[in-house]
């Protein structure tokens, strides 16, 4: 199945002594190009991130976020520099008889000077973090290709309708060619028998005029790689994995016939159709810019 470059998925796990979220939003891009913001505690498992995001896209600009918030037991410990506090004192202490100064040196005074007393993290194994970590992403992860999916399906199907819509103006085009060759050779007997009057009519060099209208106007070939292009894309669709870039090519491809075919068109039906294919091309195109 085909997936979108569109996407969004979320996932939560709270089990009463954690509360971890993971949100990723995602938009079309011609790589894969990974933002992720979270909380610092979680640096160190980036390029696990990273990694295992590989196994659910590989194109896309990709936002991540993940938020965590502990509900139980503080993991915070409240640590005491004793030997600089007795330093801070002493430096304190030397300051107030220099200077006269009178009063008491604080507890508080001493207690705020810095880095006496410190607020830190207690240790945390990385591994059992990782093991409540990754199934909160797979979730997000899953979801997220889920609607990328979802999104590549819709895609899918109005592209297919548009591929209908091109085949049905290249027939009408490939039908209305044996009447344009047919209409001019009725047009040039008819000036010739004007202009010779009671002469007979060259009807070799009549045919030879015609042949040279009818190859100055061929566009057969075009059609036929037109239909080709066509069916290549079709095929595509069917096939699994990264076929957004081989689709936009087909597409350019497909945009090269149909510009053959309008400038060689001097037949107001043909180029009415001719302008359809293109605006059907475009449209494509827009759609396989959001194809991974």
């Amino acid at each position: 199945m085909i997936s979108s470059m569109t996407g969004f998925g979320r996932f939560e796990k709270n089990d009463g002594n954690s509360k971890i979220t993971a949100e990723l939003r995602s938009v079309n891009h011609k790589y894969l190009d990974v933002s992720i913001k979270m909380p610092r505690k979680f640096n160190a498992f980036e390029t696990r991130i990273r990694n295992l995001l590989k196994d659910y896209a590989t194109r896309g600009k990709i936002d991540i976020y993940i938020s965590y918030e502990n509900l139980g037991k503080s993991q915070e410990t409240i640590r005491y520099n004793r030997e600089l506090a007795g330093e801070y004192f002493s430096y304190y202490q030397q300051i107030k008889d220099e200077f006269d100064i009178p009063g008491d040196i604080s507890v508080t005074l001493v207690a705020k000077s810095p880095d006496v007393i410190t607020i830190e993290e207690a240790p945390v194994d990385e591994d059992e973090l990782w093991s409540e970590i990754c199934p909160v992403l797979e979730g997000a992860f899953s979801a997220f290709r889920e609607s990328r999916i979802k999104e590549g399906e819709a895609l899918k199907k109005d592209i297919l309708l548009k591929l209908d819509e091109m085949n049905g103006h290249a027939s009408f085009i490939e039908e209305r060619m044996p009447d344009i060759i047919s209409a001019f050779k009725a047009k040039l007997t008819e000036r010739l028998a004007d202009f010779l009057e009671n002469n007979s009519i060259d009807e070799g060099r009549i045919a030879a005029e015609v042949t040279i209208y009818a190859d100055k106007i061929a566009i057969d070939e075009e059609l036929v790689r037109l239909k080709t292009h066509i069916k290549h894309m079709r095929d595509s669709l069917d096939k699994n994995g990264d076929i957004g870039r081989n689709l936009d090519f087909i597409a350019q491809e497909m945009n090269r016939e149909s510009n053959t075919i309008l400038s060689k068109s001097n037949d107001i039906e043909i180029t009415n159709r001719g302008i359809e294919l293109k605006t059907c091309i475009e449209k494509i195109r827009e759609q396989v810019q959001n194809i991974e």
